[in-house]
């Protein structure tokens, strides 16, 4: 089995007809995802590798039946964008869009949720199924259909470690990158959840990275309620406070959200956590 999507997922691109959403469309169509529409406002019509363009969301949902998207618009327009999904009735929301002003994330978080749907990102790479399905812009050519789950807010060390996992002969069921800005939607705890019921997943990679309190609730959780074996990486061990690394969340202030803290939460869990990335494979193979 796999989380969140699979074969059955009927996927529509917003801002499908834009340099990134074209692309990316036909990545996604070519690995075997069901595109069955886009967005775009004015060129209702036209044809995108093949794939039906539409004016709204509403109108590409009314003619495909679609229940998931995935946003290539620019920043300024995105919160409308989600927003305008969840209003259509779509029940998986996948932002790829960078810079998304927090405010804006915020209020189309709770628009979303409200409406009973989920959002995963912004800022993020999306999510694959190997064999099933892939939403975003992940490397398809990286993964192989397995049993162990992936979740990670970096969507580059998602690949060193899925790199690592494949050559291992470690497939993965579902692998999720959930962002790395300040405010995302679906994160560790509800993905952990997903993946402990997913009966066909018997392993979990994750990987964080400074800033914010995630990983150390993450912890908590897996300490509580996880019975598969967990193996993690945390990045940003060098990093000094007070300076961004990378994505908009990752940093250290006012001496919270080190990557110490977040090690000595999950070492005290009883979860391995890993020097470099390439070493989750042979953690997991040990606690399985």
């Amino acid at each position: 089995m796999s989380i969140l999507i699979d074969k059955n997922t009927r996927l529509i691109v917003q801002g499908i007809t834009g340099r990134d959403g074209s692309f990316h469309a036909s990545k996604m169509k070519a690995y075997g995802t069901n595109v069955v529409g886009g967005t775009s406002p004015g060129k209702a019509g036209e044809l995108t590798d093949g794939i039906p363009v539409f004016n709204t969301v509403k109108d590409a949902v009314n003619e495909t039946g679609a229940d998931t998207s995935v946003i290539f618009v620019p920043a300024p327009f995105a919160k409308d964008a989600m927003m305008e999904a969840a209003d259509a009735g779509i029940k998986l929301i996948i932002a790829i869009t960078e810079g998304v002003p927090t405010l804006d994330v915020i209020e189309a978080y709770h628009f979303i949720r409200q409406r009973g749907a989920n959002l995963i990102g912004p800022n993020c790479p999306g999510l694959i199924s190997p064999g099933k399905g892939l939403v975003g812009i992940m490397p398809s050519m990286i993964f192989k259909q397995g049993s162990t789950g992936v979740i990670s807010r970096s969507g580059t060390l998602t690949y060193e470690v899925v790199y690592n996992l494949t050559e291992h002969s470690m497939g993965q069921s579902t692998a999720i990158g959930v962002g790395g800005d300040p405010v995302v939607g679906l994160y560790f705890i509800e993905l952990l959840e997903m993946f402990e019921n997913d009966p066909e997943t018997d392993s979990i990679a994750l990987i964080g990275e400074i800033g914010g309190d995630a990983e150390e609730r993450a912890a908590a959780y897996i300490k509580k309620h996880i019975t598969k074996p967990v193996a993690v990486f945390i990045a940003g061990q060098q990093a000094p406070p007070g300076k961004q690394m990378g994505h908009a969340g990752a940093i250290i202030s006012s001496g919270s959200g080190t990557a110490a803290e977040k090690i000595a939460a999950f070492e005290a869990a009883g979860v391995p956590v890993a020097k470099e990335p390439s070493q989750i494979p042979d953690l997991l193979k040990k606690r399985r």
